[in-house]
């Protein structure tokens, strides 16, 4: 664990700095549990709430549901989310009864300037294989997905592949996805696609969507 309390120069050396201890093997055994994991802010921004879903990976049935709220500390900076909402997600996750074996955060993995976004910092520092299911792209090009649910084409950060962006619905705008920690590139869009129902978003981060907003 690292101070939180940081400016945002100190936060940029954090990310560089644990970037190298990230697994983007496949590091996980039989998933059992997928979480969700979503943060909203109310109060004109001065109350974190971060909200995990805990579903059943075989049935996609909720188990669990944890929200936990504290003032908010540190400022919107692109790039430094997780500075601003991984405090609260961790207190959210000392909530839960049992860890989850896998987590989907709303948010980037390595699909970010310095590859460290939330999914990234979550899994390494809760030591959980970890996704990130991003409704917007922070970085990287990509030429048009194909209309139909399920197709998929590289992110890629000039000749580096950086995500997935994966058509959850056909002819609905696509999720951008991105290994975090302990998944692979490889494995990321398909256990994502194993959480989709009928809608955009997986279940996992749809279900921790709305307790975050509720």
């Amino acid at each position: 664990m690292h101070a939180w309390d940081v400016s945002p120069k100190e936060a940029i050396a954090i990310q560089k700095a644990l970037q190298s201890h990230i697994n983007l093997t496949d590091d996980f055994g039989d998933i059992k549990t997928v979480a969700g994991v979503d943060v909203g802010f109310r109060k004109n921004n001065t109350i974190t709430v971060a909200a995990i879903a805990v579903l059943d990976f075989q049935t996609l049935e909720v188990i669990e549901t944890v929200v936990a709220h504290r003032p908010t500390t540190f400022p919107y900076i692109p790039g430094l989310l997780s500075f601003r909402e991984v405090p609260c997600v961790l207190e959210a996750m000392l909530k839960l009864s049992a860890q989850p074996d896998l987590l989907l955060c709303d948010g980037q993995g390595i699909a970010h300037p310095r590859r460290f976004g939330i999914a990234a910092h979550l899994g390494l520092l809760l030591d959980l294989p970890a996704i990130g299911v991003g409704k917007s792209r922070l970085c990287g090009t990509h030429p048009e997905v194909p209309a139909k649910k399920g197709s998929h084409i590289p992110l890629m950060d000039k000749d580096e592949q950086i995500g997935v962006v994966l058509r959850t619905r056909s002819n609905i705008k696509p999720l951008y996805i991105s290994p975090g920690h302990r998944v692979s590139m490889h494995s990321a869009h398909k256990l994502v696609m194993q959480c989709i129902t009928k809608y955009r978003l997986p279940e996992t981060t749809r279900r921790a969507h709305k307790l975050a907003s509720g």
